[in-house]
């Protein structure tokens, strides 16, 4: 009887515990402000997880196809630290000159839409040797989902690498300018920080911006950034702590705001603002002229 009364005891506890596990309730996702408040990711690291975030793509509609004719440059490939090629659209000054700008891809790759660019700088700019550099190692996205699948593979080491090896080419003696848009935006910021003491002058266009100060510390020149309000990857508030953290530390920072949208600056978007995007452009390049 007793061994009947310990058993039936041993089940009633069991079923219990097991009543409390199941009724438990499901713990919640994490928020994609958690996901970034959380962990003590990195920025760099976290340029790369947008893509993961929920409503990205739709950022980014289907690109409008465009092809380069009679190019300026040349596709060149060079040593990077982590004993592997790679490689950059390359357009030379046509005098010998220190003044190299490093211009950072969309989330998409290199596509002619961005050698275009980078021979619109050239163009305008004169005395300045431009690589805009390959960050995706070749592979040029034509499609939302292919972007985004581009975009989660591109690891922070990989893209690190990629830039200094961009730098050594540039050598020693050069002067670093960097202007990026979306995800170039975010590492055109990286690369001036990576740039050291070499850094002359940064562009960003709605990028990712770095929060830990003691990065921002280390930057060497001014900043120049262009943001849209209505932007749902890189909102306001963010630009606004970004703003005022390289103010705290006496850093030299202009940002433009425009009522517009993430990728105002490129005709492919719905978001496209062809007015934010000349007055961007103008003072990008009045800022680059300056330095």
């Amino acid at each position: 009887m007793r061994k009947l009364l310990l058993l039936s005891a041993a089940a009633f506890g069991t079923a219990a515990l097991l009543s409390y596990t199941f009724k438990r309730p499901e713990p919640k996702p994490l928020t994609p402000d958690c996901y970034i408040s959380c962990f003590n990711a990195e920025t760099r690291d976290l340029i790369q997880k947008d893509a993961d975030q929920p409503g990205f793509a739709a950022l980014h509609p289907y690109p409008i196809r465009y092809t380069l004719v009679n190019p300026l440059g040349n596709m060149i490939t060079f040593a990077s630290p982590d004993g592997n090629k790679a490689s950059a659209y390359f357009i030379k000054a046509k005098k010998k000159t220190n003044k190299w700008l490093l211009v950072i891809q969309e989330w998409w790759g290199l596509n002619d839409n961005i050698k275009r660019e980078a021979e619109t700088f050239y163009k305008e700019l004169g005395d300045v040797n431009v690589l805009a550099l390959d960050m995706y190692d070749g592979k040029v996205a034509t499609t939302p989902d292919s972007a985004m699948v581009y975009m989660r593979s591109a690891k922070a080491d990989r893209l690190e690498s990629i830039i200094k090896g961009g730098l050594s080419f540039a050598g020693s003696n050069a002067k670093i300018y960097t202007v990026g848009w979306c995800f170039g935006g975010g590492w055109s910021l990286q690369s001036t920080i990576l740039a050291g003491k070499q850094a002359a002058g940064c562009v960003m266009y709605y990028g990712r911006p770095e929060t830990d100060k003691e990065k921002l510390k280390t930057i060497n020149c001014d900043v120049i950034g262009f943001f849209g309000n209505k932007d749902q990857g890189i909102k306001p508030e963010v630009v606004t702590a970004f703003e005022n953290d390289m103010k705290a530390l006496g850093k030299n920072i202009q940002v433009y705001r425009y009522e517009a949208g993430h990728g105002f600056a490129n005709p492919s978007n719905p978001a496209f603002n062809k007015e934010a995007t000349e007055d961007a452009h103008t003072k990008a390049i009045a800022f680059l002229k300056a330095h």
